[in-house]
C-alpha cells in the first residue's frame, strides 16, 4: 500500500484537475470501503468534514496548530497513551498513524461503531501492512465502556480501558463523553468545531486527519527535548473552549472577506 499522495491518480481523473488532491483522497475512502475497512456511512461523515475543510481554507490554521502542539504534549506526558483507530483513519493515513504511534509511543487500539469481524480483521491487515507490530482491540479480549449502547463500548482491557490520554481522530460525540466521564483525557481531530466531539474534549484539533497527523509526528520529534516542566506549561497555556471560538470566529471573519472581495478560487472560472 502506497503513502497518501504516492498512489496514481485514476486514468478517468485528469492529472491537472484542480481538485486532484482531493479526489485521489476520496478514492482512498472508496477503495477502503471495497476492501471491508470503511462502513457505508463512512462515506457520508467524510463528504460532511471535506465540506467543513473548504469552510477553514483547507489548510491547517493557527488554532489547529496551537492545538497540536498542546494535544503533542499530552501524549508525551501520558502515562499510557492510545491512539483509537476507525475505518476512515485506517484508510485515509494508515502510513501516518502508525510512524505516530511509532515517536509517541502511543499504542494503536481499533475501535468501530459498525463493528464486525470482517472489518476488525480488514483494519487489523490495512495496519499490518502499514508497518504496525502491535495492535490493540481484535481477538476475543475485549471489555465494554459503561452506559454507551454502541458497539464503540468495547474496548481493550490492554488499551483504552488504561489509558489516562485518548486520542480519537473522527470520533462519535457519544464515546467522547463516555471516555470523559471514565476519567480519560480526550484529544479530537474533527473539522466541525461544533461537534459535540468537538466540544467535549479535553483538547480538539479543527484539522483535516490528512494534514494534521503527520504535523504531529513532527511535533511530537520537536516536543521530546522539552522538559516535563516546558510540557505541562504548554498544556496549562491551552484552553480548549477559547481555541474552538477562534476556529469559529476564523471561519466567519473569512466568510466576510469573501463576501467583500468576492470568491476568487483558482481553478473555478468567473461566469
Amino acid at each position: 500500500m502506497s503513502k497518501l499522495g504516492e498512489e496514481p491518480i485514476p486514468s478517468e481523473v485528469p492529472e491537472d484537475h484542480p481538485r486532484a488532491h482531493s479526489l485521489k483522497i476520496r478514492h482512498r475512502i472508496t477503495d477502503g470501503l471495497d476492501k471491508k475497512i470503511v462502513a457505508k456511512a463512512g462515506l457520508i461523515a467524510h463528504g460532511r468534514g471535506e465540506a467543513f475543510d473548504y469552510l477553514i481554507g483547507e489548510i491547517t490554521t493557527e488554532p489547529a496548530k496551537e492545538a497540536i502542539e498542546a494535544a503533542c504534549s499530552a501524549l508525551l506526558l501520558a502515562k499510557h497513551p492510545i491512539i483509537s483507530v476507525n475505518g476512515n483513519v485506517a484508510a485515509l493515513t494508515p502510513h501516518e498513524i502508525v510512524e505516530l504511534s511509532n515517536v509517541s509511543e502511543a499504542k494503536l487500539e481499533i475501535n468501530l461503531f459498525y463493528r464486525t469481524k470482517e472489518r476488525e480483521d480488514a483494519l487489523e491487515k490495512a495496519l499490518r501492512v502499514a508497518g504496525a507490530k502491535e495492535i490493540l482491540g481484535v481477538g476475543l479480549k475485549k471489555i465494554e465502556i459503561h452506559d454507551l449502547s454502541s458497539k464503540r463500548r468495547i474496548i481493550d482491557p490492554e488499551g483504552i480501558a488504561k489509558a489516562d490520554v485518548v486520542l480519537v481522530p473522527l470520533e462519535d460525540g457519544d464515546r467522547t463523553e463516555a471516555l470523559k466521564r471514565a476519567g480519560k483525557k480526550v484529544i479530537a481531530i474533527d473539522l466541525n468545531p461544533l461537534s459535540r466531539t468537538a466540544q467535549h474534549a479535553d483538547i480538539t484539533i479543527v484539522d483535516n486527519l490528512v494534514r494534521c497527523i503527520p504535523l504531529m509526528k513532527d511535533e511530537i520529534i520537536k516536543l521530546k527535548s522539552k522538559s516535563k516542566k516546558d510540557l505541562e506549561l504548554i498544556l496549562k497555556k491551552f484552553d480548549n473552549k477559547h481555541n474552538l471560538s477562534s476556529m469559529i470566529e476564523l471561519i466567519g471573519t473569512r466568510f466576510l472577506d469573501l463576501a467583500k472581495k468576492g470568491i476568487n478560487i483558482p481553478g473555478i472560472k468567473e461566469l
